[in-house]
């Protein structure tokens, strides 16, 4: 039985992840922006505890992360909350991923949600301090945030992972993908025993892909992340 934490929670494939790790006997820590999403599923019962916060705003993520901190160590965190159109963008998909992963205590394993869109997303990191990132830019970023931290912090993995464009609020009624497949891969890389490449995979549908070449690029993760911090003004360690 393994502690995991799942941010974004409230519907769609987050609650889908928490639910299914729930079901398998995980102790499952939620993260939502509204305590009745959380629970008006039906499911508060599943959980082993939930976090409650805004991740567009740079306050309520350092509050989140101080949350966390009261479980102690999680086995794996789950970095699922993102929302597609919105000023906050970067904010959300890029900055509180990383914040949360650089004041919490390190897990074991990391898994930040990445998408195909990625591959059209900007190296120029100007954007993330200008509030002109597009959503393929702060997927690309979390993207390599989480190939750089796979060699980063030894005892933790790191992995990216595109669910596909699956049948969400986010992804559209129309979505082609498969919505149950659309978290599998992230409920497997958080608890099986042995996951190849152990760390610094770019994952679709629990199989390796090549990400964007800048994901890859370690001058491009060093800029990220001293961009990171010093927009934030967290450092990573």
């Amino acid at each position: 039985m393994a502690l995991i934490l799942v941010t974004g929670a409230a519907g769609g494939l987050g609650h889908n992840t928490a639910r299914a790790l729930a079901d398998e006997g995980h102790e499952v820590v939620v993260h939502g922006r509204n305590r009745a999403r959380l629970t008006d599923a039906g499911d508060g019962a599943r959980w082993k505890g939930a976090l409650l916060g805004d991740l567009s705003d740079l306050d309520e993520i350092h509050d989140v992360a101080r949350q966390a901190s009261e479980y102690g160590r999680f086995d794996a965190v789950i970095h699922n909350a993102g929302v597609m159109r919105s000023p906050a963008v970067a904010t959300v998909n890029t900055i509180a991923p990383y914040v949360l992963t650089a004041l919490m205590d390190k897990p074991g394993r990391l898994i930040y949600l990445s998408s195909s869109m990625h591959r059209t997303g900007s190296t120029d990191l100007g954007r993330l301090a200008s509030g002109t990132a597009s959503y393929d830019d702060s997927k690309l970023w979390v993207t390599a945030l989480a190939l750089a931290l796979a060699s980063r912090w030894e005892g933790t993995s790191s992995h990216a992972v595109d669910p596909g464009w699956v049948p969400t609020r986010m992804g559209g009624p129309a979505a082609p993908d498969d919505l149950t497949a659309g978290h599998r891969t992230q409920t497997w890389l958080a608890t099986h025993r042995d996951v190849t490449p152990r760390t610094g995979g770019y994952w679709h549908h629990r199989q390796t892909q090549e990400p964007h070449p800048a994901a890859q690029d370690e001058r491009f993760q060093a800029g990220l992340v001293r961009a990171l911090e010093n927009h934030t003004g967290v450092q990573l360690g």
